[in-house]
């Protein structure tokens, strides 16, 4: 599919992700003026009505909104995130069939596959268990998105496609100490460990699980690839395939911030999923996506940018 003459809308595009995704339009010659980012401040997409107005004309839709968080943040709101999830995708998926996009491509989470699964994580196992509990809801919301894209396929030869996403991070990612991620959290804490002189930082959990960590700017090429060139509603992988341990993550992230008091785990946390990481192959076979940026390379990169935001 060439880009460069639709008219595309793409939700969530004033975030984190939408707005690398916006870039990356813009770079392959898209004119901004066709490029439509509606705001949650004016569209609410579990609304049907703001669904139906943010789909109109549009040729394609580019689906990243959602209402997402680290794992507390998971823990305690699991009801808010399944029911703003699930609408949101099912309404906005919904409308777009209805008023004759020609293609619909959802974002969806490593979160949806099952707690134990062949590692590394295989589409083919996609079905084969329920997710890891402190994620289950919003894994569970996205899951349903996959399920809708390939039943209207079925009947109704709408094209929608769902890329699963490994954990994403990089400059201009959520710093809001409530929801963010564990990259960012782990840098906000040793922000405020140097401004207050504290020798130590507490951790949640062993550091023993193993997460891939991928990079915005290739999570953005990868999701606008699988646009122009991948029609297969069944599941695809998007990520580094490249697995680290949360212990490795803490002190990578020490080390490039000049941190160096003590690190302290806290065992009666959490640990989430004991292992994460994306079997890549699909999308590198189907649409030629292979991921750029290292884990080491991205967090220097993070780093860098971060401190350019502290006054």
């Amino acid at each position: 599919m060439e880009l460069t003459d639709k008219k595309i809308l793409v939700t969530g595009g004033g975030g984190f992700l939408g707005s690398y995704v916006v870039e990356t339009l813009r770079a392959r010659g898209v004119p901004m003026e066709n490029v439509f980012t509606p705001r949650s401040a004016e569209y609410d997409l579990r609304n049907r009505s703001n669904c139906e107005r943010v789909v109109k004309d549009m040729d394609v839709v580019f689906h990243l909104a959602a209402n997402a968080g680290g794992i507390g943040y998971n823990i305690k709101y699991p009801g808010t995130l399944f029911y703003d999830n699930l609408v949101m995708n099912t309404e906005l998926m919904e409308a777009a069939r209805k008023a004759g996009v020609e293609k619909f491509l959802g974002v969806g989470s490593i979160c949806s596959y099952p707690k134990i699964t062949p590692l590394p994580f295989h589409e083919k196992d996609f079905w084969n268990g329920y997710p890891e509990e402190t994620n289950a809801s919003y894994g569970l919301a996205k899951k349903m998105m996959q399920v809708q894209g390939q039943a209207y396929s079925e009947e109704f030869r709408f094209n929608a496609i769902s890329v699963q996403i490994a954990n994403l991070f990089g400059p201009r990612d959520s710093f809001d100490p409530q929801s963010s991620h564990v990259i960012p959290a782990i840098m906000l804490k040793i922000r405020e460990a140097k401004i207050n002189n504290i020798s130590f930082i507490d951790v949640w959990g062993t550091g023993e699980p193993t997460r891939e960590f991928f990079y915005v700017t290739d999570a953005a090429e990868g999701i606008v690839l699988a646009m122009e060139k991948y029609d297969d509603p069944t599941p695809v992988n998007l990520g580094s395939g490249e697995e680290v341990s949360i212990r490795t993550v803490v002190e990578t992230i020490a080390q490039e911030m000049g941190f160096t008091g003590e690190l302290r785990w806290n065992p009666g946390q959490p640990d989430g999923q004991p292992r994460r990481v994306f079997d890549v192959a699909k999308a590198k076979e189907t649409f030629g996506f292979v991921a750029g940026i290292t884990f080491t390379e991205g967090i220097r990169e993070t780093v860098a940018w971060y401190k350019t935001q502290q006054v």
